[in-house]
């Protein structure tokens, strides 16, 4: 039973003023540990992509707050979670990956499950009283799981709303983006010496690209809120800077595509950038508003042929712009991300290993021709920061996060200061964990909760709470 408070103000550290998040709740051991006993137990958690466990059999331990969980292909079309102990003295039955068909076996005392949690051996079971015996006692606890955008999510909580209805209006939008047709080329991770929700906070706004990606950054200066493949759809330099011809254009738009597939991996695919060079010799407006949208209506065009001769899902880009649908950075709450641009999509996660240690998870996604088998990853191991697999954009990231929780920790520094119209979904995922932490009714969180999730660079928004 979650212990209730009046409001969120009532909640210790919590942001009293939305563009003023105070600065203990990233360090803090005792709200720490209120987040891992109020909030993570009623999230929906992405715990692996389904392409981890292909076959029956196929299984996969996710960690994290605690709590340990196997996920396992049952059959063709079902998988299912179950709590990571053996129902006799709670040692867990697996550790990373593997393949059971045949079932579960403690490795302490031989006990056996199948795949669908049913207990199948007791070894010399004359040895235990007959209630200790019931098999429904014996079925391992099953965690409630539920699958979006090729990954299957665990909620621990059976009253929290679905998985669906908790992750719109991301869901929904990525949905156009053919994410669930998506597979991992790469797949990194690492362990950054931070609070999880500052790493995350890292990827919410476009605010910070002049000074950490300076190479994403035409000559002329960007628009100071510039988002990467967000919903300009093209590049547009900035302090009144105009592009003397289409060649200039074509050039500043086919450098940044390369920067961004070399650079960050998984956003702009390297075969998205060959399709883009084919069409320098193209002439545009002049008008540069006009040359922009001739561009991408083009490439898009071009992306689309590709599709079609390579026998690849590609998303029929010109309809989504039609509506208003442009790829970017976007956040699925609690603790994902994805961000695709075309065809392609770069995928994060996060989970918290201390107060101030965080595993942070990269997968370079793309879509592969109708038929390719992707291939088969296994779990990474961390690497440093200055690892030469990095991709330099991230690299560049990761160099802030360890200077910014120690200067967090700052006698002085009380309260971080958000721009209220670039910086507002930190301010919105962070009362809403509030709202967790309160104890709120799911009606009221989901209504919260649809406002969180989303492209980045958001407002602050008023979330009923």
């Amino acid at each position: 039973m979650v212990e209730k408070h009046r409001t969120v103000a009532d909640v210790p550290h919590a942001v009293v003023e939305p563009d003023r998040i105070p600065s203990v709740r990233y360090y803090s051991s005792e709200f720490y540990e209120l987040e891992v006993r109020r909030f993570w137990p009623r999230v929906w958690q992405m715990a692996c992509r389904l392409e981890e466990i292909p076959e029956v059999g196929d299984y996969v331990e996710y960690a994290n707050a605690g709590q340990s969980v196997v996920v396992v292909r049952v059959d063709e079309s079902t998988v299912k979670a179950f709590e990571n102990a053996c129902r006799h003295r709670g040692v867990p039955l697996v550790e990373d990956r593997g393949n059971c068909r045949t079932g579960f076996v403690c490795p302490f005392h031989g006990w056996c499950y199948d795949l669908n949690g049913r207990n199948t051996y007791v070894y010399d079971p004359s040895l235990f009283a007959d209630r200790n015996l019931a098999a429904d006692d014996l079925r391992l606890r099953e965690v409630r799981l539920e699958t979006w955008g090729g990954c299957a999510f665990v909620n621990f909580d059976k009253d929290a709303p679905s998985l669906r209805d908790s992750l719109e209006p991301f869901s929904s939008t990525m949905d156009h983006f053919n994410v669930a047709e998506m597979h991992a080329e790469w797949w990194y991770s690492i362990e950054l010496p931070a609070n999880w929700k500052l790493c995350m906070e890292a990827f919410m706004e476009g605010y910070h690209v002049k000074d950490t990606h300076p190479q994403l950054v035409p000559s002329a200066g960007p628009s100071p809120t510039y988002v990467p493949g967000g919903q300009r759809g093209a590049l547009r330099p900035g302090n009144g800077a105009r592009p003397q011809s289409s060649r200039d254009f074509i050039d500043s738009q086919l450098a940044f595509m390369r920067a961004m597939s070399i650079g960050m991996g998984g956003m702009i695919h390297q075969n998205e950038v060959r399709v883009a060079e084919s069409l320098q010799g193209i002439e545009l407006p002049e008008d540069p508003d006009l040359a922009s949208q001739e561009w991408r209506k083009r490439l898009y065009d071009a992306l689309a042929e590709w599709g079609r001769a390579n026998r690849v899902a590609m998303p029929d880009l010109n309809a989504l712009a039609a509506k208003g649908i442009y790829g970017g950075v976007f956040f699925g709450f609690p603790h994902f991300f994805l961000l695709p641009v075309y065809g392609s999509a770069a995928s994060y996660r996060f989970r918290p290993l201390a107060p101030e240690k965080t595993l942070m998870e990269i997968w370079s996604l793309t879509l592969l021709p109708e038929g390719a088998k992707p291939p088969r990853l296994s779990t990474p191991v961390p690497m440093s920061a200055d690892d030469e697999r990095w991709p330099l954009i991230p690299k560049q990231d990761f160099s802030n996060l360890q200077m910014q929780q120690r200067g967090l920790r700052t006698r002085g520094f009380e309260f971080m200061r958000l721009s209220e119209k670039v910086e507002g979904m930190i301010s919105n995922y962070q009362r809403l964990i509030d709202g967790y932490l309160a104890g709120y009714d799911y009606d009221v969180l989901l209504e919260a909760s649809q406002k969180v999730s989303g492209r980045i660079d958001a407002k602050i928004a008023d979330l009923n709470l």
